[in-house]
Parts: C-alpha cells; structure tokens; sequence
C-alpha cells in the first residue's frame, strides 16, 4: 500500500493516528488509557478505534521506520549479535518469543514460535540473517537447540556463551514484558507476533540511551525521533 492510499478514506487526520498509534506502543497503556488521554486533547474516539488504527497502520510505521534504519546502517556491519528467549502464554499456553540485538542494543529481530528445538531456532537464524546479513560474533545462552542450529548453517564457530555476556538481549525484554502487562496478554500467537515486531521498531525510533548522553543531546535527538515519526508516511 503506498502512502499516498495510506489514510485514504479515514475522516481523522494522519497526525491523530501516529499519536495514537505512538501513545499505545511505545508506553504502557492500555486501549482506554490512550482514549482518556486523547479525551483530554479534546480527540473524541473510542478504544476500538485505538486499537483499529495500530493494527492497521501500525505495520506500515514499523516497516518505514525499520527500512530507514537498515538503510543508515548498511555501511556499519553489525559486528556481534545476542540472542535470547523468553516465554510468552498465548490462552494459558507457553510459546516463545526470540529477539536478537546487536552489540548496541538494537532490536534487530523479534520471533514467535511454538517450540524451543532446532527447528524454530533455525528459522529465526535464518530470518534474522536473509534481513541483516552476515555477522561476526553471536552471542547465546547455553540452549542446545543454538548450537544445533548454527551447526547447520556452517555458523558454530561464531558462537560465544558465558555468564553475563547475554546481559544485552535479556534486558532488551523488559520494555516488552511491561507492555505485555498492561495488554493483559495476548490471545493469538498472530497477534504476538506482529505486536513484538512492531514494539521493537517504536523502541528502536525512540530509544536515545539517556544515560549514556548529556542533556543538551538527549533533548536534541529526542525532538529529532519525535519529528521524523510524525513524517512517517507522509510522502
């Protein structure tokens, strides 16, 4: 769909959306919160529009924003990755989400499957590897299923695994698990999978590692992510 025919149809104004769409991914609110807040900037909706609208745009905001990035950083090789899982209950059933993130912290992908094998760990590798080329050093846990799955691929000599070294990955996830929190979960695995694929394009855009920058350019690249997401789009 291009971006001309994006919000072709729709009464309310483009910039509603993102803010709506931005509100509910990126902190944790619930549908009703981001309507009440909205309520009080005098946008009158409901929370099924809320949650019509990241649904059906919020896919095209994430593939702009995770082009765009790709793009930038084609000519930096992403040098180490990490990866990790974690289970997520879909209707009281344990499924697992993998996420890998290079060595800054960037969300490179994010994977839902039904099982923990050499299968599923095999496509993930895979998929993160078709999308953001090859890699130098990867970083694991000691899950048997990375070892068998990089085997296959002529990768096992890139692995690395000891105490502390997946730090990285796994506090990648806490921004997910306190979205999952207020979501009440989630009910398909359809579902899961395009939310945290979509969480972790939003998190990325906004993610200005405060701690690690002054004030002055904190606040500069902060006003720089908000203006480029109200551009998503847009052409």
């Amino acid at each position: 769909m291009s971006h001309a025919r994006l919000f072709r149809y729709f009464k309310t104004s483009p910039e509603v959306i993102r803010l709506a769409v931005m509100m509910y991914v990126r902190y944790p609110l619930s549908l009703r919160n981001v309507e009440d807040l909205l309520h009080e900037r005098g946008i009158d909706i409901t929370h099924e529009t809320v949650r019509f609208w990241w649904n059906r745009f919020g896919v095209a905001f994430a593939a702009e924003i995770r082009r765009n990035r790709i793009q930038a950083m084609r000519a930096f090789r992403h040098r180490r990755w990490h990866l990790y899982e974690v289970f997520v209950k879909i209707n009281g059933v344990k499924h697992d989400l993998w996420r890998a993130v290079d060595h800054e912290g960037e969300v490179l992908e994010s994977f839902v499957t039904r099982k923990r094998d050499k299968a599923a760990a095999l496509k993930f590798l895979r998929k993160s590897l078709k999308r953001h080329g090859p890699v130098e050093v990867i970083v694991t846990d000691r899950l048997a299923s990375y070892g068998a799955a990089l085997k296959a691929i002529g990768a096992e000599d890139k692995r690395q695994v000891g105490r502390g070294l997946n730090n990285r990955v796994e506090n990648s996830h806490l921004p997910f698990r306190r979205r999952e929190r207020a979501m009440l979960r989630f009910r398909r695995m359809h579902s899961l999978q395009k939310f945290a694929a979509l969480h972790g394009s939003v998190h990325n855009h906004f993610n200005q590692d405060r701690h690690l920058s002054c004030r002055e350019n904190f606040k500069s690249r902060r006003a720089a992510a908000l203006a480029e997401w109200r551009r998503l789009c847009a052409a």
